[in-house]
């Protein structure tokens, strides 16, 4: 087994340290989060760290890298308040991840994709066309983490649109239905299958 002690991570070439920290955390969620600024400029960004906060009230988080550069995202989430969390799938994984690229703030990159952008429930920031799960969100706070100056950013489902066909009875969304994808690192990305379930566990008798 290959080793790295924290000497040697930070010996690494900047690159391939990126590249081997990111990868190391295991599997990430695939989104793309739409926004639009208070000039009327629609956005979309590939996130793959979207993850659960908690069910009541129903929060979800996202870290923003430092700030020392212009991020539309978090700027537009600032400005606005509100954004959407939209799943990336097997169809359009090139123009999501293309969605990382540095474009000027007055230009949208749903017109440099095949990403189509869609409105619903007057809700003012752009879903993704076509995503199998889209989530509208309410800003609620931020955390600074002074560590490495990300921010965790936390906001509130508002709206959650699922296709019919990936709810199950009991609340649980079958993702493996929709092709969505995960993210290995920065760049590799992964369709998961759903291999089983398994029931909610409770401590067994030790004899």
């Amino acid at each position: 087994m290959k080793h790295f002690s924290k000497d040697n991570i930070d010996a690494l070439h900047h690159l391939y340290r990126i590249n081997l920290i990111n990868s190391s955390s295991g599997f990430k969620s695939a989104n793309l989060i739409g926004t639009k600024s208070k000039a009327g400029v629609e956005n979309v960004a590939v996130f793959s760290s979207v993850t659960h906060i908690g069910s009541n009230p129903p929060l979800l988080g996202f870290f923003c890298r430092p700030t020392t550069v212009i991020r539309h995202t978090y700027e537009n989430i600032k400005e606005t308040g509100i954004y959407t969390i939209n799943h990336i799938h097997s169809d359009v994984i090139e123009d999501a991840h293309h969605t990382s690229a540095k474009y000027d703030k007055d230009v949208s990159e749903f017109e440099a994709t095949n990403l189509v952008s869609e409105y619903k429930n007057n809700c003012e920031a752009p879903y993704v066309k076509h995503a199998p799960v889209q989530l509208e969100m309410k800003f609620v706070e931020e955390y600074h983490i002074a560590s490495n100056n990300t921010i965790l950013v936390i906001g509130e489902i508002q709206n959650l649109y699922i296709n019919d066909n990936l709810l199950e009875k009991d609340g649980f969304i079958n993702l493996s239905k929709a092709n969505i994808a995960a993210i290995n690192g920065l760049d590799g990305y992964t369709i998961p299958k759903l291999k089983t379930r398994l029931d909610y566990q409770r401590p067994k008798e030790i004899v």
